[in-house]
């Protein structure tokens, strides 16, 4: 999984355009309807931090946990603004060790596409296991197959913000599941002077039986899968699809 430190500078410039209280917002209303809101949540993979921010406020503690420490630098800023700060800790999914136990976890924004191996993924959904109380929720999300083939694919997208450019190139496998993506940003460094950095990583969609087998092992039940900002199924053309899933073991 990438590491994203080059990329933490600029994260929040390119995702302006996610809606981070209503997303929040869902999710609230989904461990409520599945069960009751945490108390005492981690936001697993919690990058600079937009999510962990929405919870808070919300009045919920929070621990924020993320393999780079460029997004939590900047996901750290962001307490200086919270009456209720987020605990921020830099650790892989592999490594995970909460100081207890939480009673709901998150993982936004396609982060587990990131895990490309499910041997990896099935540790991560184990962690993570280890550290909810039993019957608690753990909600994510997922890249779908339609998004790596129809919309990512082998498709170059340029963007623009602020004076930043962003130029996006994606390769898509030959198993059609995998995409190698490679980020380059180029930015003004000084008088008549700009330099360019890059971020390369790659996102693999999961089966629904692989991704099954990886949460039983991890000592989950899937109960239920939304379209993404709704409370209805997914449609075949959805780009990324949100699960609740239960701890039983």
């Amino acid at each position: 999984m990438s590491y994203y430190n080059n990329f933490s500078p600029f994260y929040d410039l390119f995702t302006k355009d996610v809606n981070y209280k209503k997303r929040a917002k869902q999710m609230l209303r989904l461990f409520k309807l599945h069960g009751k809101a945490p108390t005492l949540l981690l936001d697993f993979a919690c990058g600079t931090g937009g999510f962990s921010e929405q919870f808070s406020k919300r009045g919920i503690d929070v621990i924020g946990v993320d393999k780079s420490d460029g997004m939590l630098s900047v996901a750290a800023e962001k307490n200086e603004k919270l009456k209720r700060p987020v605990l921020y800790l830099n650790q892989s999914g592999e490594e995970l060790d909460l100081y207890g136990t939480v009673d709901g976890a998150i993982c936004c924004l396609d982060s587990l596409n990131h895990i490309t191996d499910l041997e990896e993924l099935k540790k991560c959904f184990s962690k993570i296991s280890l550290f909810l109380e039993d019957g608690c929720l753990f909600i994510f999300d997922l890249n779908t197959e339609y998004k790596h083939r129809q919309i990512l694919g082998n498709n170059t997208f340029r963007m623009r913000k602020r004076g930043v450019e962003c130029l996006w190139e994606n390769r898509l496998k030959d198993d059609g599941l995998t995409v190698e993506i490679t980020l380059s940003f180029t930015y003004k460094a000084g008088v008549n002077k700009r330099e360019t950095v890059t971020e390369q990583f790659c996102e693999r969609v999961y089966t629904d039986e692989q991704l099954g087998e990886a949460l039983e092992e991890g000592g989950f039940v899937l109960e239920a899968v939304y379209g993404e900002k709704t409370f209805l199924p997914p449609k075949n053309n959805s780009q990324r699809n949100l699960y609740v899933a239960r701890k039983v073991k």
